[in-house]
């Protein structure tokens, strides 16, 4: 029998990183300042019922011209500046080797707004099993010329199905949207974490933790009013600072959860055996 896994599936800016992943390269680069570059996003966004996701993705164009060269190489460069919270880069080893104490396996997943090919450029890009984010679609020069992906806050759900239903690839459609019975998905919710920062993760929290998965919000500092309201909201189960060094307490919040996964899925194996024992003796 194949050993259970749980997904741990990440947002990534203000969740992994402390800013958005635009402000460490790009903005600089274009010779514009962050808080000029956002507005601009919101402002198109509202005066053409324009989703802020396309918006920012049609902005980034518009604004390098002449300015900057972009192709997805040059996106991936630029993902090389972006920076981590304190712990990131050695999170995903200790996860990893703390669960397989267990016997069970870890994957990693992103679900972000944020710019996929950036993402990629990060020195934590192979840690993902997947990165479900906003996606630029290329010409031969592999130069962005239309957006393939836009994932807002109510589209990062799907990814949660398709990782619960092991439908992996975003062109397969007919297997994420027919039925699944709860015993033939990939990863059950209950071997579900979620980690998010603000309240374009609710939608994926809350559909999380509704299933038996777990959702974590993480705050920078001091500044923790949007993750205790999310919490006392009953949104997230956990509220944590935005550091994933060992012995923090996100470290010792995850540790527990998964503890909590390995004693779920042990009991339920027990009781799945029951289940066919009872049935057997029913039938004899």
């Amino acid at each position: 029998m194949s050993k259970p896994i749980v997904a741990i599936m990440y947002d990534f800016d203000h969740t992994l990183s402390p800013g958005n992943m635009q402000e460490y390269a790009f903005v600089p680069g274009i010779g514009m300042n962050s808080d000029v570059f956002w507005y601009k996003c919101n402002e198109l966004a509202s005066k053409n019922n324009m989703d802020p996701i396309l918006a920012y993705m049609y902005l980034m164009k518009e604004e390098s011209e002449g300015k900057m060269l972009l192709t997805r190489d040059i996106f991936r460069e630029l993902g090389k500046s972006v920076k981590l919270f304190d712990g990131v880069s050695s999170w995903f080893k200790r996860v990893n080797t703390h669960a397989s104490k267990y016997d069970l396996d870890i994957e990693h997943y992103i679900i972000s707004s944020g710019l996929k090919e950036i993402i990629e450029g990060t020195k934590i890009a192979e840690e993902f099993k997947e990165i479900y984010a906003a996606e630029f679609y290329y010409n031969k020069k592999q130069v962005p010329v239309w957006p393939a992906i836009a994932v807002n806050y109510t589209s990062k759900t799907q990814f949660l199905y398709r990782i619960n239903k092991g439908v992996l690839d975003v062109n397969e459609h007919k297997g994420l949207n027919e039925y699944t019975p709860e015993n033939k998905r990939r990863i059950p919710f209950e071997n579900m974490i979620y980690i998010g920062d603000g309240l374009t993760d609710v939608p994926c929290m809350k559909l999380c933790k509704a299933n038996g998965g777990h959702s974590i919000a993480v705050y920078q500092n001091d500044n923790r009013k949007t993750a205790d309201d999310m919490l006392k909201q009953e949104r997230v189960d956990f509220a944590v600072p935005a550091d994933y060094s060992k012995d923090s307490k996100m470290e010792t919040t995850v540790f527990a959860i998964i503890d909590q996964i390995k004693a779920y899925n042990t009991t339920m194996k027990l009781h799945l055996s029951d289940m066919d024992a009872a049935n057997e003796f029913c039938h004899n």
